[in-house]
């Protein structure tokens, strides 16, 4: 309970899913929070795009953004290398675009400032 929080949007404090949902370790180059399942808040649109830098470079996939204000939150991958082959089709949250609500002590925190216990997907 002490790691559990809310994430919420950095542009209207819609919130978009928790750590309980947390899934994966950010790889390196992107810092995100990797979620199996997001709130109703999240929204994404059908047409694919494609990463012309970073980490994303040749990688095609669907923008989230806030339901609430439109705020670009994260993707969802579609197709990558097989570096990022483990984030396809979950839900991976920019860190500079949530904010964190940890329910035990009731603080607010930058995702960014976070680190969430390791948590890793079986392959």
């Amino acid at each position: 309970p002490e790691d559990c929080a809310v994430f919420h949007c950095r542009g209207c404090w819609a919130v978009l899913g928790d750590s309980l949902q947390l899934c994966g370790q950010e790889p390196p180059g992107l810092s995100v929070l990797i979620c199996f399942k997001v709130t109703s808040d999240v929204a994404w649109e059908d047409s694919l795009l494609v990463g012309l830098e970073g980490a994303l470079l040749g990688c095609a996939y669907y923008l989230l953004s806030c339901q609430s204000c439109g705020l670009a939150v994260g993707f969802i991958l579609y197709s990558s290398g097989s570096d990022l082959a483990y984030l396809r089709g979950l839900f991976c949250f920019f860190k500079d675009s949530i904010i964190c609500y940890f329910l035990q002590n009731q603080m607010i925190i930058e995702a960014s400032k976070v680190n969430f216990p390791a948590v890793t997907l079986k392959e």
